[in-house]
């Protein structure tokens, strides 16, 4: 196997990685995809109708269809947010994640269960990638491949990055933890068809915790930047004051999410990051499935074009692509949540602003559709005097 040599090895088999593995094998380039074994990432598992849509995904990979969004203040006031004509899917990361690296397999990637190891280089300057791998119960076997063109599509805190990207090591992070319970059997505080989304101080103080339902499991969870606050603790109160203590609990997760894109993607020869490893997880809601199969798909054009013309230089491309079509949506909800999310006070305030009509439905029509919706501009204006008024505490809460 040392002696092979691909056109491209992508490190990392999630959505983000196992997405740019298939086009790029679809397209008649000879593909390595490695992935670890065991590890499935805290996720709410959400997934919106543009995702379904641009990358094909069955309907029988849906746990559920939430057609309602529940946010509660800190005082526990809640706002309904129904969506019209559509649906929000539900999906188990364990399976949704395989059956993506499957179909890769199936239109010609190879796969391999591996820990990535290093990035080294031959006489002749061609990369060549090092990795344990993992085969069941036998003994792992230390490999290597030598690859055209790599893809880092490790997660947050990369080891690919860290060891081929300039500045990496300057990233900042947030960090998940969530645990999957069972689904409370004929419940009726708790619909199979809405996510429950808590703004409150104790469940973070800086991001918020969620309740989704996976079919016959939930999802229970929160995030904050701050080192010193209990993720664990917060998930106990989370359930408690959801109701939820009492239930099974199955597995426990937790890792770190990047807080915005990183400046730099590529190493100007023959590496390039997508996914997390390139921070492309939304701020306010950190959404990141969707953000990061479109990533793929950039980075895997970015790669075929690199690959066609014998040229790095389009690497760069995927960056920019990713940034020119969703940079303004980052750039506010970052503002949202360095603002909304401070205390408690403007969180209540920030769910009495999701009360309103207008918020409600361009919210989630940026959502489901990936774009900020330009079509409706006296809504964007009555938005923009309401979101003062609570700005500068005129506004009834």
């Amino acid at each position: 196997m040392s002696s092979d040599l691909y056109d491209a090895i992508v490190i990392g088999g999630g959505p983000s990685g196992a997405t740019a593995a298939d086009d790029l094998a679809q397209r008649g380039w000879k593909v390595l995809m490695l992935d670890r074994q065991g590890r499935t990432k805290p996720c709410g598992g959400a997934i919106p109708p543009r995702l379904i849509k641009d990358f094909h995904i069955p309907d029988h990979l849906l746990v559920a269809k939430v057609r309602c969004a529940r946010m509660i203040s800190p005082r526990s006031n809640k706002v309904d947010i129904h969506i019209d004509n559509g649906f929000v899917g539900m999906v188990d990361r364990d399976v949704f994640d395989e059956w993506l690296r499957e179909r890769a397999h199936s239109h010609g990637a190879q796969r391999v269960k591996a820990i990535f190891e290093k990035i080294t280089r031959d006489e002749d300057g061609v990369a060549r990638v090092h990795f344990t791998q993992q085969q069941g119960n036998q003994e792992a076997t230390l490999q290597s491949v030598r690859a055209k063109m790599i893809i880092g599509a490790d997660g947050a805190k990369s080891e690919v990055a860290r060891q081929t990207i300039a500045g990496y090591e300057k990233t900042k992070y947030v960090f998940a933890y969530h645990e999957i319970i069972k689904a409370p059997a004929q419940d009726p505080s708790h619909d199979p068809d809405r996510c429950d989304v808590y703004y409150q101080g104790q469940v973070s103080p800086d991001f918020y915790g969620w309740v989704f339902p996976h079919g016959n499991t939930m999802s229970v969870g929160t995030g904050s930047a701050d080192k010193g606050f209990s993720l664990r603790s917060a998930v106990s109160h989370l359930r408690s004051v959801a109701g939820l203590s009492h239930v099974e609990t199955l597995r426990k997760e937790g890792a770190p999410i990047p807080l915005k894109p990183l400046p730099k993607w590529d190493n100007n020869k023959d590496v390039v990051l997508t996914g997390d490893a390139a921070g492309v997880v939304a701020p306010a809601s950190g959404e990141g499935i969707y953000y990061a199969m479109a990533c793929g798909r950039m980075v895997a054009d970015s790669v075929h074009l690199a690959l066609t013309h014998k040229d790095p230089a389009y690497l760069q491309q995927a960056r920019k692509h990713f940034l020119k079509l969703h940079g303004k949506v980052f750039w506010v909800l970052g503002i949202m949540q360095y603002f909304w999310y401070q205390n408690d006070r403007r969180r209540e305030r920030f769910v009495t602003i999701c009360e309103d009509r207008d918020v409600q439905q361009l919210t989630f029509e940026s959502y489901m559709n990936k774009e900020l919706v330009r079509k409706k501009p006296m809504a964007h204006v009555r938005i923009f005097f309401k979101d003062l008024a609570h700005l500068f505490g005129l506004a009834r809460t």
